[in-house]
């Protein structure tokens, strides 16, 4: 039995939190959802119940999540922001509860082997969001990295085509002011229960806001889109569109952003705290505890994590050595990586020269990819730069995945600001990563996957999502790559990097390091540029934990990869070893090992 969820509507997605009328049909919705939820319960079996709760709970998310719906395609919530009202994110968390409830109740001994499985990844990823709740995360609103001061770059997730994809963008326009209320509400909150984000990242903010601020609408970083629209619209619509939209800009946006710039510079920024680590806040030991093992999918402590970042630090540094001996380079390991930070043959002077060599170097990947795997995603892939509002901010690149209809390919974001700080010899071993055989691959793969829950396709755990892309960048020999004794250092380099990450992350959030020890860590160990190394520490700072999934998860598939070598022999074939890896989606690494334990038997 399905359970009727439309009957009980999900509310208005732009509802302000002060309104009691809001609360009141916030009590109606929950007292509904678990009626919903009693009746599937009672009435149907347990196949029939987690079906229908598989669905029930992929529509919710979807439901309450507009952007990531747009993201994927769905264009039913276009016009929507997340409600993030104090009382709208207790109703979610009450029925996130309600859901994991309901999982618990099913009885999984009455399901498929591969419902089984389903099973207990939907209640880990339901468990995992629940044990988080009372550390009351969010009421920490603000991220240097992205959030409510640059929503404009939304716009690159989105498909802009009919006339109706603009009047949706519109009508969200037409609500910042309440994604920045209620903003302000979640950081009120915050700084009253002593939950304020670090001055260090707070002090990049105040310029990323001060780009929304303008006179002239279309001096706006949201009139980008309706510059240049498409010939599907016609000239009518274009100019209606447009006049709109400067309407919106005008007197929706740009006030809004000015009151947030009020705000955040003459009460958020004063209240932010000068510690740096997680540690430092309400039980933030045991809330990065708690992070750590949800991130590695593992049972490691950060202390555990710690040790085998330095056990990792000193093998990879040992690599470089013999490859700086190689060279018969004149000097010390740290004269080696000054040498390589600053000698100009090791950068480009213009960005779109950087732009070329990305674009260069993911067309001669590509065509070697059969190599390896025997499945290859359907879905393609582009290269663009990274918005010139968060590139200063922001990481060397990342990865977006593709639409679940097929309306917009996997992107690989690159970063373009100071091509003289951005190596070439580290081009190669990012390109693997982010996207062949790295992110795209194993993405794009999984959303292609016939069988699969949505919430399988389109989530996963981290350890598995970045230890897989770590991991890629060990088959670049395979791939043609790393050929030249610079390359290959560089691909060592991001090795090191990710295993620097276990040391300063764990560092800087449990044990009391400074971010100038880590900084200083960084640098002493990784030939990265200084710029990108203080912004991956202030990355790490803003989100503790995250960092500690790619080095785990590598060296886990690692492990299992080597096993079945051993095991194998001969008849080892690294394309169905990939393929078996990749053809399940992103799983925890304990249940990956089981997997794979399951197919190297079968094998033998």
């Amino acid at each position: 039995m399905r359970p009727a969820v439309a009957t009980c509507g999900a509310g208005g997605n732009n509802a302000r939190s002060r309104h009691p009328e809001n609360g009141m049909r916030i009590v109606r919705l929950a007292l509904c959802t678990i009626a919903l939820g009693f009746t599937a319960d009672t009435l149907a079996g347990p196949v029939e119940d987690f079906n229908a709760l598989l669905d029930e709970a992929w529509e919710w998310q979807l439901r309450e999540n507009p952007m990531m719906a747009s993201g994927l395609g769905d264009r039913r919530y276009n016009d929507q922001w997340r409600d993030n009202g104090i009382a709208a994110i207790k109703r979610r968390q009450d029925e996130t509860r309600e859901f994991l409830r309901r999982t618990y109740a099913i009885d999984r001994t009455a399901l498929s082997e591969a419902d089984q499985l389903n099973h207990e990844l939907f209640r880990r990823s339901l468990q995992d969001r629940v044990d988080q709740f009372r550390f009351n995360g969010h009421l920490i609103p603000f991220y240097q990295r992205g959030g409510v001061q640059n929503l404009d770059s939304n716009t690159s997730r989105l498909r802009f085509v009919t006339v109706k994809d603009y009047e949706d963008w519109i009508a969200r326009l037409g609500k910042i002011d309440v994604v920045i209320e209620q903003t302000i509400d979640l950081a009120d909150a915050g700084i009253d229960a002593g939950l304020v984000s670090p001055r260090i990242l707070m002090e990049r903010i105040p310029h990323q806001v001060a780009v929304q601020i303008v006179d002239d609408p279309e001096a706006s970083p949201f009139w980008k889109v309706f510059a240049e629209m498409p010939d599907t619209i016609a000239a009518d619509d274009q100019e209606r569109l447009r006049s709109m939209a400067r309407t919106t800009i005008a007197e929706t946006v740009l006030p809004a952003y000015r009151e947030l710039d009020e705000y955040f510079n003459e009460t958020y920024l004063p209240a932010s705290r000068d510690t740096i680590g997680l540690s430092e806040l309400p039980n933030g030991s045991e809330w990065y505890e708690l992070r750590a093992r949800q991130f590695t999918t593992t049972q490691l402590t950060p202390d555990e994590i710690h040790r085998i970042g330095l056990d990792e630090v000193a093998r990879i540094r040992g690599e470089m050595q013999t490859i700086i001996d190689e060279l018969d380079f004149a000097g010390s390991f740290q004269d080696f990586l000054a040498f390589l930070r600053t000698d100009p043959q090791f950068y480009y002077d213009d960005p779109d020269e950087l732009y070329e060599a990305y674009l260069a170097t993911s067309k001669r990947i590509d065509p070697e990819l059969v190599k390896l795997f025997g499945k290859l995603p359907r879905m393609p892939y582009g290269v663009q730069p990274i918005p010139e509002s968060i590139a200063p901010d922001t990481t060397t690149a990342y990865y977006s995945r593709p639409a679940a209809d097929g309306s917009r390919a996997g992107i690989y974001w690159v970063n373009l600001y100071k091509p003289e700080v951005r190596p070439r010899y580290e081009i190669e071993v990012l390109s693997v990563h982010e996207a062949m055989p790295g992110h795209h691959l194993q993405l794009a793969l999984q959303q292609e996957l016939g069988g699969m829950p949505n919430f399988r396709r389109f989530m996963g755990f981290t350890a598995f999502v970045e230890g897989w892309g770590l991991y890629s960048e060990s088959l670049g020999p395979d791939l043609g790559l790393y050929k030249d004794p610079y390359s290959k250092f560089g691909a060592l380099t991001y090795e090191m990097w990710r295993a620097v990450r276990l040391v300063v992350d764990t560092g800087m959030h449990y044990k009391g390091w400074t971010r100038q020890q880590a900084i200083d860590f960084f640098k002493d160990n990784a030939a990265k540029t200084e710029l990108d190394i203080i912004n991956e520490i202030d990355r790490y700072i803003g989100w503790p934990g995250q960092a500690l999934a790619y080095k785990i998860g590598q060296l886990k598939i690692l492990q299992i990869r080597e096993r079945a070598e051993i095991a194998l022999g001969e008849n080892f074939d690294v394309r169905a070893f990939h393929d078996e890896l990749l053809g399940a989606g992103a799983l925890p690494l304990d249940l990956l090992e089981q997997r794979m334990d399951a197919w190297l038997e079968s094998q033998m």
